[in-house]
């Protein structure tokens, strides 16, 4: 029988040599277990042409439907001579996986933004989804994302690059058929997104009710009903910060008896993992912390105890929150689809704090050193006037020509008898 190369992961991350016969059978089999959260778990398996060993792959779904899509999607893979164990591989996987592969004849003097793209911006925007998994819209999605944390043209540009050259080189490997981050138009992407950035009051939340029910509700659909998410979520909102700076506060930089924190650090992906470094820009700042959040704090801070280093936000085991970690534990895309807010990203949660102290009334100055800004055009975004602004400007103005034209123009003389009249002696 006929035979294709397909390549699989050993140690190291070099990648082996390794056939498989075109038309391998696959056992399969979906295993309902009605205790756990994601209670479907399909199985393939597989006899290794070379090994006479039995691999196996699974994974765990919501629904039986899913599952049983899962298994023909393996099955329509190995026809095709793919390992099993290659077409479940993640995006981060495969990528590191076949890193010199897919980068192959670019200049060293490319590379490192390159690098830099892939580390920062692809890995954690889709490096958790299956590489045969990866669609169209995801890949505009994390575009837009990009933009959205105001990442330049270049950034932009390196970042979806890389992507492109890992992308296509799971096609060359048959994991997939086209390559989905051939993003086509993305620079009037950008010029759309650049528009909208000018209003980011329409990606703001209305009010505190549907903070409330948003941060409710991601914490209902993780798979541990962790009210810390939720406590993330309302913090962000009301001191207007990004999730990595949420993440890197520790109890020292709050100040109970003024109530003001000392923001001062961020946690951000970095070489080796998370790691904290100073805010974006360098700018060291001080946020207010309005009473409708200080209850959670406080609780956060007792929960410390008198560890001035300790993180008031982390994950339910302990560890760092990023955006993306915030984004999976909380399936965040599915219950912001639900809630009507099918634009909201966790960024969004910064526009709707500082759109709210822009309707208090909060001096242009003083927004612009609580949101961190380095330029005043910036936080001015948030100061356009919303629609009702707008029509009681609208009713002030003709207020003001209606008083004007009851006193404007020449008067009469009144003719009573008995009025006094005054005249001007020179």
């Amino acid at each position: 029988m006929a035979a294709i190369a397909s390549r699989r992961p050993v140690a190291g991350g070099v990648m082996a040599e390794h056939f498989l016969p075109l038309g391998i059978k696959l056992s399969s089999d979906v295993e309902h277990r009605p205790d756990r959260a994601t209670p479907f778990r399909a199985r393939v398996r597989w006899t290794d042409p070379r090994t006479k060993k039995r691999p196996s792959r699974s994974e765990a779904f919501e629904t039986e439907e899913d599952a049983l899509g899962w298994i023909e999607r393996m099955r329509k893979a190995a026809s095709r001579g793919i390992d099993p164990a290659a077409a479940t591989m993640t995006l981060a996987e495969y990528g590191n996986a076949n890193w010199e592969l897919a980068m192959r004849g670019l200049e060293p003097k490319t590379l490192d933004p390159y690098r830099a793209g892939w580390r920062l911006r692809v890995v954690p925007a889709l490096g958790h989804l299956g590489v045969a998994t990866i669609t169209n819209g995801l890949a505009d999605r994390a575009v837009y994302g990009w933009i959205a944390d105001e990442c330049s043209r270049s950034t932009v540009k390196s970042s979806l690059a890389v992507m492109v050259r890992v992308m296509e080189q799971a096609v060359r490997d048959g994991l997939m058929d086209v390559n989905p981050a051939r993003v086509v138009g993305w620079q009037q992407e950008y010029k759309r997104a650049e528009d909208e950035l000018d209003n980011p009051r329409s990606l703001a939340l209305r009010n505190w009710a549907a903070l409330d029910q948003l941060a409710t509700a991601l914490v209902e659909r993780s798979a541990d009903q962790y009210p810390g998410w939720g406590d993330v979520v309302r913090f962000a909102a009301c001191t207007a910060t990004r999730i990595g700076e949420v993440s890197g506060v520790r109890a020292k930089d709050i100040n109970r008896t003024t109530w003001m924190w000392d923001l001062c650090r961020q946690t951000t992906p970095g070489p080796g993992g998370l790691l904290d470094k100073g805010t974006k820009g360098k700018r060291r700042r001080t946020v207010p912390l309005i009473p409708e959040i200080r209850a959670l704090v406080e609780q956060r801070l007792d929960a410390v105890g008198h560890d001035p280093m300790a993180r008031l936000f982390t994950g339910p085991r302990g560890g760092r929150i990023t955006t993306a970690v915030l984004r999976d534990a909380t399936h965040w895309d599915e219950v912001v689809l639900r809630l009507g807010y099918e634009y909201l990203r966790r960024h969004d949660l910064r526009h709707t704090g500082l759109t709210w102290m822009a309707d208090a009334g909060v001096p242009l100055h003083v927004l612009r050193k609580i949101a961190g800004h380095g330029s005043l055009t910036t936080t001015q975004r948030y100061l356009h006037p919303d629609l009702q602004s707008i029509e009681l400007a609208g009713q002030a103005l003709s207020a003001h020509l209606a008083a004007g034209r009851e006193t404007v123009g020449p008067q009469l003389v009144p003719t009573e008898p008995g009025a006094r009249r005054l005249r001007l002696v020179r």
